[in-house]
């Protein structure tokens, strides 16, 4: 390889690096949400600036992986070490490899930031699938909150939000660096006139700034017909003795955390200081002693409820008959005890259970710290005090089916109960904050989140975050919020915009394939003709190395 070529892989691989920075950088805490567009474009740019091979245009994908997900990703080993981290890091860089070998192959089609955009909610739809239930951490939605793309979350739900970023970010990488086009014989490639790059560019933040207010506006007049009703939520957060795995090693400390807070509460609301809830939300883990087995903590369970004179949503783990164990939250109240309850549907793989733990025991020794819990089934709806509420514990928020089940069985409000105290003091819990404000829009929803050790917030229907608690103090929510029954276009269509994305990308992929042995033939010399006094020599064909 010569020097110039060497300085050439070099600047793609520092802009590749630099594209997964800049991804990473656009996600919370940080509002920076505008960084994801240019990174995306930053990425595009490299692989189709010039042209490359398919396997070239992966390792970039996978260097701008490595570059996004390892410091996205840092909370994985807060607690177990380097391993759990790099290796899910490496495994999810991986896809954005796919996304790059994918861009490459597409790139010389017309349209080609459209494709390409179709191409990166494949990929993010194939890293929520698989393997072991997938991992949809990372999203480009997830990103979007504080930005006027997640208005598109109420059309098309989260994988919407992605298009409408990679899109922006593609058609920004054509405005600058013009996609080659397939050249006649003889001829030059041509490149789209400006006018439709910079189209590419700002249609989707356009229409995203032009329909956000219709959707606050049609929200709010629905709230204000009458159609709906409201309702006064607390969310506890009780804190914990200390954090990190071995954080439930004081179940009892924990709960009476939880007790401690929602009697203290009573006492304001018996004051008039503050409000009467009709329902409290305490949050995942909140009661590690399986209160359907423990009378004492059944007890100061439902002491709690009787003091604040509402049911409590109580984050318990379960111990069933075969020793495995649920993630639950039970509907708790003062006069009839515990009620309808959600198990934790999608649990976390390495986390509340190990694939594979006889493997993977060999490469570290918290494989055995696994939990060993199972999946519940059913919508994620319970009922309390006259109201179907829609839950999603922790991990599960991540995933668009979740919620969307619920809202499905007639969810008016959202809860998301969960614990990060597991993760320290790290970005997780804002990043799973971002996840619960897209599901607000999504699906035109107030939602609780009520976090062990924070942060614990009151997220309107808009997205907006109207209250949030500080990490590791004991703190209590109150707000009254509004009940909503009609259903957004993104909760009717459920999963058909991201198979119809899908479904586009394969499209192109398939294009491109059978576009490409039509482009070599016509880059093909022809027969040279035999002169006088000379012989036939047969042609030599070239590839052009983008095709190899």
């Amino acid at each position: 390889m010569t020097a110039p070529q060497l300085r050439v892989v070099a600047v793609r691989v520092a802009a590749s690096i630099t594209a997964g920075l800049l991804l990473f950088a656009s996600f919370p805490p940080r509002s920076w949400w505008f960084l994801a567009p240019v990174g995306i474009a930053v990425l595009v740019a490299v692989l189709t600036a010039r042209p490359m091979r398919r396997i070239a245009g992966f390792g970039y994908g996978c260097l701008a992986g490595l570059g996004f997900f390892v410091p996205l990703l840092p909370w994985v080993g807060e607690y177990v070490g380097p391993l759990p981290w790099l290796a899910l890091a490496a495994a999810e860089a991986l896809f954005v490899g796919v996304f790059g070998a994918v861009t490459v192959h597409v790139r010389t089609l017309p349209a080609a930031p459209l494709w390409i955009a179709a191409c990166w909610s494949l990929t993010e739809y194939l890293r929520a699938t698989v393997p072991f239930g997938g991992f949809p951490w990372g999203r480009l939605a997830f990103g979007q909150p504080d930005g006027p793309l997640v208005a598109f979350a109420a059309l098309g739900g989260a994988p919407l939000v992605s298009f409408a970023v990679a899109v922006t970010g593609a058609g920004l990488a054509a405005a600058v660096t013009p996609m080659r086009r397939r050249a006649a014989p003889g001829g030059t490639a041509p490149r789209d006139g400006w006018w439709r790059v910079v189209a590419w560019t700002v249609t989707a933040p356009i229409v995203a700034v032009a329909v956000s207010p219709v959707l606050v506006t049609g929200a709010s007049e629905q709230a204000d017909s009458g159609q709906a009703d409201s309702v006064t939520v607390a969310a506890v957060q009780g804190s914990v003795p200390r954090l990190g795995l071995d954080f439930n090693a004081q179940r009892k400390a924990v709960l009476d955390n939880h007790v401690a807070r929602t009697h203290e509460l009573a006492a304001r609301v018996a004051a008039g200081t503050a409000p009467q809830p009709d329902v409290v939300v305490w949050p995942e883990n909140a009661s590690d002693i399986d209160p359907l087995r423990n009378p004492d903590a059944a007890a100061d369970i439902t002491g709690a409820a009787a003091a604040i004179g509402a049911p409590i949503l109580v984050g318990a783990v379960l111990v069933n008959g075969d020793g495995t164990t649920t993630n639950s939250v039970i509907v708790w109240d003062a006069a009839t005890g515990p009620g309808e309850r959600h198990d934790k549907r999608i649990i976390q793989p390495f986390g509340e259970y190990l694939p594979y733990r006889s493997f993977f025991r060999l490469f570290s020794d918290y494989a055995d710290r696994a939990g060993h819990f199972v999946p519940g089934d059913g919508d994620g709806t319970v009922r309390a005090a006259g109201i179907d509420i829609g839950v999603a514990t922790c991990y599960e928020v991540a995933f668009d089916r979740a919620l969307r089940d619920s809202v499905h069985a007639g969810a008016q409000l959202l809860a998301v109960p969960t614990n990060n105290a597991t993760f320290g003091d790290t970005e997780m819990t804002y990043q799973q904050l971002a996840m619960s404000r897209v599901r607000a829009v999504e699906h035109s929803r107030s939602v609780v989140v009520a976090a062990t050790s924070g942060v614990s917030a009151i997220i309107g229907p808009d997205g907006a975050v109207q209250q949030r608690t500080e990490l590791f103090v004991p703190d209590v929510l109150v707000a009254q919020l509004p009940l909503r029954s009609h259903v957004t276009l993104a909760s009717r269509l459920g999963p058909a915009p991201e198979f119809v994305l899908c479904g586009g990308a394969v499209i192109a992929l398939c294009v491109a394939a059978g576009a490409a042995p039509r482009r070599r033939r016509s880059q093909q010399p022809p027969d040279p003709q035999p002169g006088p006094g000379t012989a036939a020599t047969p042609a030599t064909g070239r590839i052009d190395r983008e095709d190899q």
